[in-house]
């Protein structure tokens, strides 16, 4: 199977060994599409697990699983990385209602003891 984050490669080469935990993404772009993947599949632990541990208390596990599974996650479009912790990116779905929408925020990583970390996200017009 393709790999929902648009890489081009199978999931099995992407995104999947981030999931699973045989690997940590290598770099806030690569954490940034495996978290879109984990919106598409629908991940919340995946989704919870990569929230930097402080920041946890504001997101919910089960929220972050229904947003995945209510919507169907089309396309990622990475639009720019600032520097090596923020990644801009627009994600496309469409709504439970059917309708199109695209997501497009401004997102800050931390690496905290060799592993990327979602700080926060501004989201952009």
């Amino acid at each position: 199977m393709n790999c929902p984050c648009c890489s081009g490669k199978d999931y099995k080469d992407c995104c999947q060994p981030y999931h699973t935990g045989e690997k940590n993404a290598p770099t806030a772009e690569a954490l940034m599409r495996s978290r879109f993947s984990a919106f598409a599949i629908p991940n919340g632990d995946y989704l919870m697990d990569t929230t930097l541990p402080s920041k946890r208390k504001y997101h919910n596990r089960k929220d972050l699983q229904e947003w995945g599974e209510i919507n169907t996650w089309t396309r990622l479009e990475i639009i720019n990385k600032p520097n090596a912790n923020k990644v801009e990116f627009k994600a496309s779905y469409t709504d439970e209602d059917g309708a199109a929408q695209v997501h497009h925020e401004l997102s800050t990583f931390k690496m905290v003891q060799n592993r990327w970390f979602y700080v926060s996200g501004v989201f952009l017009e």
